[in-house]
């Protein structure tokens, strides 16, 4: 697990010694990334430099080094991420004849390209990966993300030089960086908590998307191939449906989760797992402890916050399993605490708040281990999330109705605040009140004038329903969101849902939280669920195995059921969430109040002062929960003043 960064400048102005102080700069940016080791490679004739920071976790020897040659000479590259089937093609490369000097998955990965080419290579890999590859015979550049986003890559042109790295703030130590912000990738930052993929918060600079792969010529043409696609694999997982009996399916599944848990247990560092105490990073923990002669060490946080603290579930699950389980309880001096540094990791505007718990683990769970497994995932695939729910229940019990009837509807849910709402709920059994029930009460009253399953779909993922009114610049870019093809070729409203979070959602704000958190303390986080075999097998599953009795995720529960009891799953669903609405009022008032001043907002001219002010004084007087869509806007302004002051 490392980062890279690099340019190409085709005024070819700078010498050697010039191109390789600035991109070891460079590099130094995202120095948390790969704290054991810093390399760099330039080619003044061609103008290109590469910059690399190496976490080192296999082969830890100085034949890890990158950015690294091919034993040819002709291909460099500079690599982050892990491939957990390198030792496989290591020896069919070796049968075919070729040679190696260390025995990392760098090599492996340099050398198969060579031998078989590009697109053959890729498609070989098990793993997460972003990599950069210069062709020196071609004088072409190749960059390539893994099929699912985990690990991150930025590319783009500012003016005569081309970037392209694991972090776009590793771009701003180079002379020739303007970094303009780009004001229409607000809109959709606004609605998600996140900037949409292509788009990044710069003109010019792009996320590379998932599955991809681009090739930048010495004339500046960029040839892009997609060699993996989600939506062709859930449209031909649906004409393949499995026809498995239940047992067969379970005994399936958990075959191939042990084998994707058990590639990522190899390490040459010691290794662990976060453990939240829910279905998938429990089925994780289960799977690791199933293979491990030792105690697995597990780790968790709590808060002291009802409705938010998960930890005494993880460490009962722990005491089950026999893990060596560490658990940390967070309050608001923590967040307050962390806030300020979060930036220099979270280099885009990123406002999912449950990035401060990530952290906080991460930060836990480094102090023990350098590798640890994740549970993400696993709602994306095995349809987890209660918004599947409520969005299909919501569309058959509402959708037919005239619109006049939909809305005096949510006039009279209305009438009630969300803590007159809770109060309400406390007549609930616990075990099936649903936690900030009064917040999705009210969600539930903007939702109901919706007239399509697309639109109903983006309101159940949005924060700022109409972003064109907050953010100056107007009307946000529209992605696959809008697209009614898809439609198409995902009927069911619920496994569309599915199909749109694992493109959209997933990549650009579940991956990247883990991504920047875990590797802000120089972690490596690994996600069995996502090994892209179990996302092909996931959707040649029908239906009913994965949702039955109203509960998602039913095959991988089974799965679950045979290493800890079905009685210690048996609770609520609950998200990674904080305590930010409490946190907003009290503790982080003044932060955000300075944040928020409403000259501040009107004199930089990214936002309409009036919508934001009136939310936060509806939130601080306790009439409504706003701090979703606040958040967005607090991060923002944080984030700016961090890396445009």
């Amino acid at each position: 697990m490392c980062g890279f960064t690099g340019f190409i400048d085709t005024t070819k102005q700078l010498d050697s010694e010039e191109m390789e102080r600035t991109v070891l700069s460079m590099a130094d940016v995202i120095s948390y990334r790969g704290p054991d080791d810093s390399g760099a490679w330039c080619d003044p004739a061609s103008g290109i430099a590469m910059g690399h920071r190496r976490l080192s976790v296999i082969d830890l020897s100085p034949m890890g080094h990158q950015p690294m040659a091919s034993s040819n000479g002709r291909y460099i590259i500079a690599y982050n991420g892990e491939v957990y089937n390198f030792q496989e093609l290591r020896k069919e490369l070796i049968q075919a004849g070729s040679s190696f000097r260390g025995h990392s998955d760098t090599e492996v990965i340099l050398e198969a390209w060579a031998a078989w080419g590009a697109e053959k290579t890729i498609s070989r890999l098990i793993g997460m990966f972003a990599m950069a590859v210069w062709d020196r015979e071609n004088q072409t550049l190749t960059l390539v993300r893994d099929r699912l986003g985990i690990k991150p890559l930025y590319w783009g042109w500012d003016g005569n030089v081309l970037f392209f790295g694991s972090q776009v703030g590793s771009f701003t130590p180079h002379p020739k960086w303007t970094g303009n912000i780009d004001a229409m990738a607000l809109g959709g930052y606004l609605r998600h908590s996140y900037i949409p993929a292509p788009q990044s918060i710069y003109q010019g600079i792009a996320k590379l998307e998932p599955g991809t792969l681009v090739t930048i010529s010495s004339d500046r043409k960029a040839q892009k191939t997609c060699y993996w696609n989600m939506r062709e694999i859930a449209k031909q997982g649906q004409i393949a449906r499995q026809s498995l009996s239940d047992s067969d399916a379970v005994e399936a599944l958990d075959t191939l989760l042990r084998d994707a848990v058990g590639r990522r247990m190899i390490a040459d560092v010691p290794l662990g797992a976060f453990l939240s105490g829910g279905v998938d990073s429990s089925t994780v923990v289960a799977l690791m402890q199933a293979q491990s002669s030792t105690p697995v060490k597990s780790f968790s946080i709590g808060f002291d916050v009802k409705g938010y603290n998960e930890a005494p579930h993880a460490k009962a699950i722990a005491q089950h399993l026999g893990t060596d389980h560490t658990e940390f309880y967070v309050d608001p001096s923590h967040a307050r605490d962390v806030l300020p540094g979060m930036f220099q990791y979270y280099d885009e505007p990123f406002a999912d708040s449950s990035q401060i718990p990530t952290y906080l683990v991460s930060q836990l769970t480094r102090k023990h281990v350098t590798v640890s497994l994740s549970g993400d995932g696993g709602d994306e695939m095995f349809a987890g999330y209660n918004r599947y729910f409520w969005g299909e229940t919501l569309w058959r019990k509402f959708g037919h109705l005239p619109g006049f009837v939909r809305g005096a509807g949510a006039g009279l849910i209305n009438m009630l605040s969300p803590r007159q709402w809770d109060s309400l709920f406390t007549l609930v059994p616990s075990r099936l009140r649903p936690p900030q029930a009064g917040d999705k009460i009210h969600k539930l009253a903007d939702i109901l004038s919706l007239d399509s399953q697309e639109a109903l779909y983006r309101r159940l993922v949005s924060q700022w329903d109409n972003p064109d009114l907050v953010a100056c610049s107007g009307e946000q870019r529209t992605s696959v969101l809008w697209d009614d093809t898809v439609r198409q070729d995902i009927p069911d409203f619920m496994e569309r849902m599915q199909f749109l979070d694992g493109v959209t959602y997933l990549p650009d704000d579940i991956l990247t939280k883990v991504d920047r958190a875990s590797m802000a303390v120089s972690l490596e986080a690994r996600v069995p669920l996502l090994d892209h075999r179990v996302v092909e097998f996931a959707w040649t599953l029908p239906k009913a195995q994965k949702v039955r009795n109203g509960e998602g995720k039913w095959l991988l529960r089974q799965v679950l059921n045979k290493y800890v009891p079905r009685t210690l799953m048996e609770r609520p669903k609950m998200g990674f969430g904080v305590p930010i609405d409490h946190w907003l009022r009290g503790e982080l008032r003044d932060w955000a109040e300075d944040l928020l001043d409403e000259r501040t907002l009107r004199d930089e001219g990214y936002f309409t002062p009036r919508p934001i002010r009136e939310k936060w004084n509806e939130h601080l007087s306790g009439r409504r929960n706003w701090h979703y869509p606040l958040w967005n806007v607090l991060m923002f302004q944080a984030w700016k003043q961090h890396w445009k002051p």
